[in-house]
């Protein structure tokens, strides 16, 4: 087995992990801060609190849909590491006007607060649609063929523990804490991203297109005509899709259904990223460093058997007394408690362990001097998916149909990733 670790000694990975971590902790500690915010201070229905869910999902994928083949375009044909820095400079000023709409909101101007917030959330989406290509394409420049799975696992792992941690302490901290820590950790990523080695073009120079509509054509009908790339693209579109659903109807059904607090709506959120931290580790392992799609359909089949057990134990929770939440200890004193986090933690394990590999196709199914925009072309299909998955829950939800229900149509959707899964396994391997 890979000893997949030990590249986080080495300076050509250590620099552009640490920046990523940053970045991803960053990114979750202010949007779950806002949405924790929102649902419990600002709004007070099950309906408003998954529209704004909702819009804000919409808003940060929005950016991705616009500006991913200029990002794409710009990756390869430009030192990847000097973009990184202009990229990280830029999350100080973005994370400015987000601890402003924080601050804003909490000392009662909630309509300015809720902009600026959003206006954050949106920037936050174009911060990491430039940065997205970018820290997988520059993989295949850093690390050598046999140990690119591994650095791609190593990026995801990291992230959801990222995620993980700035969930959690989001829970935890006031508003006005996490105003101040997210200007603090963005300038602690301004720095890391300065540490990341040089990754100069490679291949022919480039004639930029800066139409974002006739760039994001090119860039996609260019890449979706390789069948290994449209399938794998197809396959994490649609995994993301169920994200998005999964990411809006959360905080309500954890509030309105299990009625718990915050901090326990934070653990919970957490949960997810450490199952999908131990999914793409797992993966890696199981794989030996071979990028295969062999255990894609039986992993997400697994997702969906756990979606649905997830459903069925909410069903039968019983709920807090009105006008009170479960804090952590109530919760857990629950008789089917336990049941609900283990639901939780095999959907996540399960969904890393079929998401990983499909990444790595991306990156070295193509040349190196390919990579960026390749990964920029999946970001567009991957993001323009999410906006189709946050609209229909807007709609769903509009005909009445509550979250558990809702959670069996996310059970449905892994089936179809599946198909698309073995589609891929057959084709490729």
């Amino acid at each position: 087995m890979l000893n997949a670790l030990g590249l986080l000694k080495e300076r050509r990975f250590l620099p552009l992990f640490t920046t990523q971590f940053l970045g991803a902790f960053n990114d979750n500690l202010f949007k779950q801060s806002m949405v924790l915010f929102a649902t419990y201070s600002i709004f007070n229905d099950s309906a408003a609190e998954q529209g704004f869910n909702a819009l804000a999902t919409g808003l940060s994928t929005l950016p991705f849909i616009l500006f991913s083949a200029l990002a794409g375009q710009l990756a390869d044909s430009h030192d990847k590491a000097k973009i990184i820095r202009i990229v990280k400079t830029a999350e100080i000023l973005i994370m400015l006007v987000g601890a402003a709409g924080l601050i804003l909101a909490k000392s009662g101007h909630t309509q300015a607060g809720i902009v600026f917030m959003l206006a954050a959330v949106f920037l936050l989406g174009v911060h990491s649609t430039f940065f997205g290509p970018i820290k997988y394409a520059i993989l295949p420049q850093h690390l050598e063929g046999h140990q690119v799975l591994a650095g791609t696992g190593l990026v995801e792992a990291g992230t959801y523990m990222a995620i993980l941690m700035g969930t959690i302490l989001a829970g935890y901290i006031s508003i006005e804490t996490a105003a101040i820590a997210v200007l603090i950790v963005a300038g602690i990523g301004w720095f890391s991203g300065r540490q990341v080695p040089a990754a100069p073009r490679e291949g022919a120079a480039l004639a930029i297109n800066y139409n974002p509509f006739t760039s994001s054509w090119r860039l996609i009908s260019s890449t979706m005509h390789v069948p290994r790339l449209f399938l794998a693209i197809c396959a994490i579109s649609f995994f993301w899709t169920i994200g998005a659903v999964l990411i809006i109807i959360f905080p309500p059904l954890v509030k309105n259904v299990l009625t718990t607090t915050q901090e326990v709506a934070s653990l919970f959120t957490a949960t997810l990223s450490i199952g999908i931290a131990i999914g793409s580790v797992v993966i890696n392992s199981l794989l030996k460093g071979k990028i295969s799609a062999k255990y894609g359909p039986a992993s997400v089949i697994a997702m969906g058997v756990s979606v649905v057990a997830f459903s069925v134990l909410v069903r039968m929770w019983v709920p807090a007394e009105a006008g009170h939440f479960y804090d952590w200890r109530e919760f857990i004193a629950q008789p089917r408690a336990i049941p609900v986090v283990l639901s939780l933690l095999a959907i996540a394990i399960t969904g890393g362990m079929f998401v990983v590999p499909l990444y790595a196709f991306l990156t070295t199914t193509v040349t190196k001097d390919q990579t960026a925009r390749t990964v920029a072309a999946n970001n567009v299909v991957n993001s323009a998916a999410m906006t189709v998955g946050a609209i229909a829950v807007i709609f769903i939800t509009s005909l009445g149909v509550t979250p558990e229900n809702m959670l069996l149509l996310v059970a449905a959707m892994c089936l179809v990733a599946a198909w698309l899964a073995q589609k891929l396994h057959l084709a490729c391997d």
